[in-house]
């Protein structure tokens, strides 16, 4: 036996296998680094671009979706900014407007979808209401050309100063966050008598029946009782006694979204039952949320439902005691 062939090299050192093993070793990390240089690093913000520092007055707090609560959006300050222009001239009644929506951090750098998680299969929601709380509508932006850009399009049906609410959650804090912005709906031009303005019932109401269909919703204890968290039970049947054929929206079975009469905020609340394969009853659902709401007056909840493949709308109009 040759004691040279399995013995080390001089001094120590390395055999020639396991310079061989070394050097292949260092050769794949360096490939993988390399590759990990060229693939996407995400967003560049950080949770500090998310801050509002200095100044006075109240600032927005991140929000956690688990213990949902009403926002007082216009009242407090946010780490982002939001800017409306509207496509196509001056925005009137019953024509269809497209929208470039900016989202920017205070600093002044873009929020975009890199920079923005996946919330109910959206990164960024939209509450879109008139001045009467009448007219509702729930939208999701699609990104712009430029950073920090998205786009959408809706149709007022009421004319008057509407207020969009912006709900998401940035990446590096992945907390729920909210901006806020207005824009003016002018009354659209009308031969003969002038359109009657047209006067929302704001008296509380449990049910509301629309398209052959009664939606309900119960709250407990009620009437609600502010900084208290309350229960709400939302049920949807056909006047006919049918199937009701509710369908997920957004990963949800139901969405509710509350408002206050000034429109200072919103809550976006999502059911306790969350597992999608355990569909509710087919002739009457049943979902249950939950809320707090901090200051007393009259609130409108709107439910959103999809039923048989179209999305239904259902105001509930109730009282918030001291």
């Amino acid at each position: 036996m040759n004691p040279s062939a399995s013995a080390p090299s001089v001094g120590g050192g390395l055999t020639s296998a396991q310079r061989r093993q070394v050097v292949m070793v260092t050769l794949g990390a360096i490939v993988l680094f390399m590759i990990g240089r060229l693939l996407p690093t995400g967003t560049n913000l950080h949770q500090t671009d998310f801050s509002v520092a200095g100044g006075s007055g109240k600032v927005i707090e991140f929000c956690d979706p688990a213990n949902p609560q009403f926002i007082p959006v216009v009242a407090v300050r946010s780490p982002v900014t939001m800017g409306l222009a509207a496509a196509g001239g001056p925005v009137t009644v019953g024509r269809e407007t497209s929208f470039t929506l900016t989202l920017a951090t205070a600093s002044g750098q873009p929020i975009g979808p890199v920079d923005l998680l996946v919330a109910h299969t959206r990164k960024l929601h939209l509450m879109v209401v008139d001045p009467a709380l009448g007219d509702y509508h729930h939208v999701h932006p699609e990104p712009g050309e430029k950073p920090g850009e998205w786009t959408f399009a809706v149709t007022p049906s009421e004319s008057g100063t509407y207020r969009v609410f912006a709900d998401f959650t940035p990446a590096v804090t992945a907390r729920g966050l909210y901006a806020s912005a207005d824009f003016e709906v002018a009354a659209a031009p009308r031969a003969g008598a002038p359109r009657p303005s047209v006067v929302v019932d704001h008296t509380p109401n449990r049910v509301f029946e629309a398209h052959g269909l009664r939606f309900q919703l119960a709250a407990d204890p009620d009437p609600i009782v502010s900084r208290q968290e309350a229960r709400l039970t939302f049920t949807v049947e056909r006047l006919d006694g049918g199937m009701v054929g509710l369908a997920p929206v957004m990963d949800a079975y139901a969405h509710l979204v509350a408002f206050n009469e000034t429109r200072s905020g919103f809550a976006h609340l999502h059911p306790d039952q969350i597992d999608l394969s355990v569909r509710p009853d087919a002739t009457k659902p049943t979902l249950t949320f939950r809320i707090t709401i901090p200051e007393p007056g009259r609130y409108v909840i709107w439910a959103q439902v999809n039923v048989s493949g179209t999305e239904r709308y259902a105001p509930f109009w109730f009282d918030v005691l001291p």
